[in-house]
């Protein structure tokens, strides 16, 4: 099934030349941008009347005081308090939020999952998202959830924001269009996005069917690692990011805002589109990053470093070098280290690893986890290479290879996921995968020192 939406085009800012049409490249920059000429103030924020007759209002992602305080002022046609109205709430019983523990599922285990089937149901942004793990809790703002979305059809006249977290999308399949506040973002597989708490959207469908994973991320915001002795170069570079340029709408049209505020969800109707923004500047923006632009770093010589090598972005914690989440990225690369077991090791850690296939097969892996699948290995469980992947990798001749046509992710967290109902009682759970280790061998031979 493909389906193709056409709407009324967004009044866009010109573009920039060249590879960067329609966006401006950085990550956290200032950026400005106007869709009409002069609506853009200059050489301050508040003017006594802005020119167009546009209202002059501030989106801050931070408290004023933080260090370096993330705001974005906003130049519209008209003030926020428009946009909102008496709320009621509604009902999306497949999006949860932390705290979420299920008393009649088991979030002790390894899981993995095989591809949420698609349907010939009619599904939004809203009504498609189905939660699979939650952490932490949204009201504190610390932790996370991991969702799948499935989505056919575009919003229509429906907006949505976020007041508990910021969303980090990864497509898998099919093409979205997000048209925010800010200007226009299209998605594809290959790409992700971060969407930042607070920030009004419309999703539209450009190609059908779509599925996706999103981390909804209710700490603070995604930013890039420190590099440390990897130094200033490779990894993911912040020129990759780009932001979009300003666009908006001015459509009288009877419409819904639904707002998602302390796990809840809240629908305010208004008679206008709120994607109003006419120019804006600022550092809280949406911005998008092609995931073929992260360049891997790793042993060039032996063994095989930690997977937080492979980190893309990630959201700090309160407690230094322990992040609330990681995003991290194995894609093509070399393999080159030599006498050296080259997968991922065994191992049980601290954090919690949910990992999703976007193309291809995973090393670790190489059978069952399949593209559009995912797995859960929780805190301070034991896992690892499958007898496959063990035995291959320990008897192979160690010469220079390249592992192609694979791209997998995980969302890794301080804290425990817990499964939602979903998750364990409708999503198709692969219930053999526990046994992928049962034939694991006992090898140990007390007689002998010998490899």
């Amino acid at each position: 099934m493909n389906t193709h939406v056409q709407r009324d085009q967004m009044i866009q800012a010109p573009s920039l030349p060249g590879p960067h049409e329609g966006y401006m490249p950085g990550f956290g920059n200032d950026y400005e941008t106007e869709a009409l000429p002069g609506a853009l103030p200059q050489g301050m924020n508040s003017p006594q009347k802005c020119n167009y007759g546009l209202y002059g209002e501030q989106l801050s992602g931070t408290a004023f005081t933080d260090v370096r305080p993330e705001r974005t002022w906003c130049y519209r046609i008209r003030p926020s308090v428009k946009h909102s109205h008496r709320y009621e709430k509604i009902s999306l019983p497949f999006w949860k939020s932390a705290p979420h523990i299920p008393q009649d599922v088991t979030s002790l285990g390894q899981y993995r999952w095989d591809p949420l089937p698609h349907t010939e149901e009619k599904l939004t942004w809203l009504t498609g998202m189905r939660t699979m793990t939650t952490a932490g809790d949204v009201n504190t703002q610390i932790g996370m959830a991991a969702h799948v979305y499935l989505v056919t059809q575009s919003m229509e006249d429906a907006y949505f924001y976020s007041a508990d977290s910021e969303l980090l999308v990864v497509p898998q399949e099919g093409r979205l269009r997000f048209c925010t506040e800010l200007g226009i973002i299209d998605l594809e597989p290959k790409e992700i996005a971060i969407i930042p708490r607070g920030l009004v959207y419309r999703v539209e469908v450009l190609e059908a069917p779509c599925r996706g994973f999103v981390c909804e991320n209710y700490g603070q915001k995604f930013e890039l690692p420190g590099r440390g002795p990897i130094g200033a170069n490779c990894m993911a570079n912040p020129r990759d990011f780009k932001a979009p340029v300003a666009a908006f709408e001015d459509r009288e049209t009877p419409s819904t805002v639904t707002i998602k505020w302390c796990g809840q969800f809240h629908e305010t109707k208004i008679g206008h589109s709120p994607l109003d923004v006419v120019a804006w500047h600022g550092n809280y923006a949406p911005v998008k990053y092609d995931l073929r632009s992260y360049c891997p770093v790793g042993a060039v010589l032996f063994d095989h470093p930690d997977p937080s090598i492979f980190t893309v972005l990630t959201a700090p914690s309160g407690q230094p070098g322990t992040a609330n989440i990681d995003f991290v990225l194995f894609r093509e690369r070399w393999m080159v280290a030599e006498n050296t077991f080259r997968p991922p090791w065994y191992h049980k850690n601290i954090m919690s690893e949910l990992m999703g296939n976007i193309y291809g097969q995973y090393d670790a892996k190489p059978k069952g986890f399949i593209p559009g699948g995912i797995s859960l290995h929780n805190m301070m469980l034991p896992h690892g290479p499958d007898k496959t992947a063990f035995e291959g990798a320990s008897n192979a001749e160690l010469k220079a290879e390249k592992l192609d046509n694979t791209m997998s992710f995980m969302f890794e967290t301080r804290f425990p996921q817990h499964l939602t109902e979903f998750a364990g009682k409708e999503a198709p759970l692969q219930d053999d995968y526990i046994d992928c280790w049962e034939s694991l061998e006992k090898k140990f031979d007390g007689t002998s020192g010998k490899k």
